[in-house]
């Protein structure tokens, strides 16, 4: 299940030399001071991956952002419209511990050094995600992360927001601490440029209905989307090694909802890492998260090394 060789037929693949490439003259516009904020727990990346890696998407991205926006320019010419401001919406969607916010990040901070984009907002689907008490209530704590768990109307009602222009968007915050969406504290979206939608199942689709109705999905209302991939034991390894990270430090916080495995030893730790991966993150990686790749714009594919060496860029 994970080689790309069944998928390639709609992609143009290209090696990690010949991508870095097509970085043609883009500026590099990040520091080692950045890629040390932006870089997640456990994230390898370094100013080389940013300039091979980073620095080509950012340019694609750009040319697809200007086109759009010269599109919707014409469109309202045609119209004899007033110019709106559209939204240029990205989606990203991958394994959990595959690095997607240190990725989304990156590409947030590259993509708002461009003149025609300079307002790239970010945002996670995990504060769409039900309230544990909904969850607990519900019987699907053990599937958090999976569609069910998510709340999708409101979702979708901030997407539809954010993609006709309207103004001060806002969308809910979620606390990796006390591990449940925080009631009180919003994250404001404001016409921005771009937006950057991160999250496990944001390419997610279902099946038609039978009587024709519309069905609205997140991914409808992506301009373009990314898929980050790895192996699936080097993801179960990330997993394992950030899981004993955490236990070092987050955990230990007497707040943290996962302070219980702050005293767990490496022996402990490590099994208790390998089940949350086996009947969690597995499950949901295998029945949802990775038949949505072949939905991508666009694949990175990383290798135990945390480098990415190949890229499939979808076919226009």
């Amino acid at each position: 299940m994970d080689s790309l060789r069944d998928e390639i037929s709609p992609y143009r693949h290209f090696e990690r030399n010949a991508w870095a490439k097509l970085r043609a003259d883009t500026p590099m516009t990040l520091d080692q001071a950045d890629i040390d904020e932006l870089r997640g727990l456990n994230d390898r990346i370094d100013l080389a991956e940013v300039v091979a890696i980073y620095l080509p998407l950012s340019r694609l991205l750009n040319l697809y952002v200007a086109a759009t926006q010269e599109l919707f320019r014409a469109t309202d010419r045609f119209l004899h419209a007033e110019g709106t401001k559209v939204p240029y919406i990205i989606g990203m969607a991958g394994s959990v511990a595959v690095g997607k916010s240190t990725t989304a990040r990156i590409l947030q901070r590259l993509l708002a050094r461009w003149p025609n984009h300079p307002k790239v907002d970010l945002v996670t689907t995990d504060g769409f995600l039900l309230p544990n008490e909904i969850l607990e209530r519900e019987g699907i704590m053990n599937r958090k992360g999976f569609p069910e768990s998510y709340d999708l109307p409101q979702m979708l009602r901030f997407l539809s927001d954010v993609k006709a222009g309207k103004r001060k968007v806002t969308a809910p915050v979620y606390s990796h601490l006390t591990y449940n969406v925080m009631p009180d504290k919003r994250v404001t979206v404001d016409r921005p440029d771009i937006l950057i939608v991160e999250g496990l199942n944001v390419l997610q689709a279902g099946r038609p209905p039978r009587d024709g109705k519309i069905i609205p999905f997140v991914s409808d209302f992506f301009d373009f989307s990314i898929f980050l991939d790895a192996a699936e034991d080097v993801l179960r390894d990330w997993y394992v090694t950030r899981f004993f990270s955490l236990r070092d430090t987050a955990f230990r916080d007497p707040k943290s909802y996962f302070h219980r495995y702050a005293s767990l030893t490496d022996k402990e730790a490590n099994a208790t890492a390998n089940r949350i991966w086996e009947t969690i993150n597995l499950v949901n990686l295998r029945e949802n998260v990775l038949p949505t790749r072949q939905r991508a714009d666009l694949i990175l594919r990383k290798g135990a090394d945390h480098i990415i060496h190949s890229v499939w860029l979808r076919k226009l």
